[in-house]
């Protein structure tokens, strides 16, 4: 593949007609949106997707190259996944690096002293609107004050530092099956072994059209 060929491999923003939508359920943070879409041969075929707020992500990477992961329920799939610590985007125009670090504090009572972008990704975009952002931490640290007071599936949650070369070899055995975890653990190691290290990954604060966010 040539240069100009490689430029052209982005995703690109558009936005085909629509005959008539409406929102039959809205939940306390999401919502089921059901709309008529024109097709390119002129039909319309209906089309039905989750409307998501947005969320974030942590892959806090130690001095030993260890990832912190947490293990907890997650009912629709019955079953207890070991993941990144994650959280919603729940408050309109909240800055995503400010609520990554809330959610290392609540979830971990971890503080990072470098913060980098990992990935941004849609998380099932044939279903849903939800975008992720990423975050890698590093140069952590125990948190300061008092413990978060865990709610709900969290007051169970385990906790554990595993080796970036164990994760992906428990993710390519089919053990473990959270999205998030699975991406960020690719990314992470593409990310230590390419050519430049993590000084190929962006800066915290940079923009994030899928969200748009105040500084």
């Amino acid at each position: 593949m040539d240069e100009q060929s490689r430029q052209g491999i982005a995703d690109v923003a558009e936005e085909w007609e629509v005959r008539a939508g409406g929102t039959p359920f809205q939940g306390k943070v999401t919502g089921v949106r059901s709309e008529e879409v024109r097709m390119p041969d002129g039909s319309w075929a209906r089309r039905d997707y989750q409307t998501h707020p947005g969320s974030v992500s942590v892959l806090a990477l130690d001095d030993e190259q260890r990832v912190l992961v947490l293990r907890q329920y997650r009912h629709p799939v019955r079953q207890r996944l070991w993941e990144l610590p994650a959280g919603l985007l729940d408050v309109p125009g909240e800055n995503p690096w400010h609520a990554a670090q809330r959610e290392l504090y609540e979830e971990a009572y971890c503080k990072a002293g470098t913060w980098r972008i990992l990935a941004d990704y849609y998380t099932s975009p044939g279903g849903t609107d939800e975008a992720l952002r990423m975050f890698l931490a590093t140069d952590l640290a125990p948190a300061e004050g008092e413990r978060y007071a865990a709610q709900g599936e969290e007051q169970e949650i385990e906790v554990a530092w595993v080796p970036v070369p164990e994760l992906i070899r428990l993710i390519q055995a089919g053990k473990l099956h959270n999205p998030t975890l699975v991406t960020g653990t690719l990314a992470v190691h593409a990310a230590l072994t390419g050519p430049d290290g993590l000084d190929a990954l962006r800066p915290a604060d940079s923009p994030w059209p899928a969200r748009p966010f105040e500084a």
